[in-house]
This record gives C-alpha cells, structure tokens and sequence, in this order.
C-alpha cells in the first residue's frame, strides 16, 4: 500500500492533519479490529514519530482511543450508561436501563453528624443524618463510589432496607412517601486517587466523574450525594435544538 499524504505545503500543523485522518477512517469504520501502533502510523503517514504521538495524544485526551504505556492503543469502547442531563435521575434505574446487571456492595450504613453536610442541607450541625455509603457495580464490574446523606428524621424507616439491589429513590418512595422532585448537580472531571482507583479497578489513565447532588422534596433540601463514577463506563448526554438548549 501506497504512503497516505498529509500536506506539507499549508499552516495546519502535520499532527493536526494526521488526527482528522484518523478520526475520518474511525468513523469509517475502520480499526475494529486493531488499532495501528506508532511505528506503523509514522510508516503509512511518511511523518515523525513525535507528529504520530501529539495526534494519539489529543485522540487519548478526547476519549477516542485508549493507550497504556508500552501497550498498542485501540479504540476506546463506548460508554455503557448514558445519561441524559437536565433531568432527575437514577443511576440504579440507568445501569437497569442498559440491561447490566446491577449490585452494590454496601460499606457503611448508619446515623451520624456532619456540619458540613448538615449545612447543605439547611440543618443544624448537629441535626442527625442517615449515611449511606456504597460501591456501585454493573455487570459485575465497579461503576462508582456513591455516598449520601439524607436528615435522619426523614430517613430512619430507610435503615432496615438491603440496599445490595434496589435503588434509593425507590426505598424513599416506598418506605417514606418522599419523591424528590428538582434538585440541581455539579460535574467535574477529576483524576481518582490510587485508592479510588483501587476500589473502581480502573486503569491510571482513566478519569472519573465527580458528581455532587443537592436533591429537594416539597420545597426543602432532603440529600446531599456524592459520587465518583468511571469515565470509561459512564457518558453525560445533551440535546439540543435551533433554539440552543440551557445547562447551569
């Protein structure tokens, strides 16, 4: 086969261009099978191969593909769960939706004080706090590290349930007559420490989500929610129209 040309003679820089072409034969469909290595690419492109590193290094920073050190790359698999923004959700109701099995292993559940949190939720510090803390997983494998607290004296009738394979809301809504209704989330992308990446058995180069939830009831603050889920498994979704959609 014949060397693939990139243009030498215009200002886009050669990595740049090599990129696109990679991206244009992605969607293609090509590299379902194999993903080609730097050597190859600097063979079929006639370029450096520091030019064939900065292309798979923004190909890496954009999620497309995945590369381990000393490893080829390949092609990074779509996310298992997707979930749509600007709504209320639940990731148990998420992970049931995209037919994974569904079980988490519960690691702390109790009542407690927290002023930090208490605050958040408009409640004296001392105010008492059911704390549910557990490890989220889907099809067997770890999706996210979820931590919540609700004012105990909502959330008492929560403590005899086996949060092993139910959802919360559904608890909540059952065993209390409380339906949250808005709330609002901050999403960050963060870097998860070596024990988190421990507990969530993801790869060094795998970034996380770090979702903090503020959810009401009737008008009043009723959990505060902190979870850490894995960016290769999990995508956050947009629509959008002429008219532009709106995200706070």
């Amino acid at each position: 086969m014949p060397p693939r040309t990139l243009s030498r003679s215009g200002t886009e820089p050669l990595w740049r261009q090599l990129q696109r072409e990679l991206l244009t034969r992605l969607d293609a469909g090509e590299f379902t099978d194999q993903f080609p290595g730097e050597l190859a690419l600097v063979e079929e492109y006639e370029v450096s191969r520091s030019t064939v590193r900065q292309a798979l290094r923004q190909l890496r920073a954009d999620g497309v593909i995945v590369a381990e050190r000393g490893r080829q790359p390949r092609v990074a698999p779509p996310a298992e769960i997707a979930q749509p923004m600007g709504a209320l959700y639940s990731l148990f109701a998420s992970v049931e939706a995209a037919g994974l099995s569904q079980h988490s292993v519960v690691r702390t559940f109790d009542v407690r004080a927290d002023a930090l949190v208490a605050e958040r939720l408009e409640l004296e510090a001392s105010t008492p706090l059911v704390y549910l803390e557990r490890l989220r997983l889907a099809g067997g494998e770890p999706l996210a590290l979820d931590r919540v607290w609700l004012p105990a004296e909502v959330a008492k009738p929560l403590l005899p349930a086996d949060f092993t394979h139910t959802g919360l809301y559904a608890e909540l809504a059952r065993r209390t007559g409380v339906r949250l209704d808005h709330g609002r989330e901050e999403v960050r992308a963060v870097i998860p420490t070596a024990a988190e990446r421990a507990q969530l058995a993801c790869a060094h180069d795998v970034a996380a989500f770090a979702i903090n939830r503020l959810s009401h009831a009737r008008g009043r603050p009723v959990e505060w929610r902190h979870t850490l889920v894995r960016g290769d498994r999990y995508a956050l979704t947009a629509e959008f129209s002429a008219a532009g959609y709106r995200l706070v």
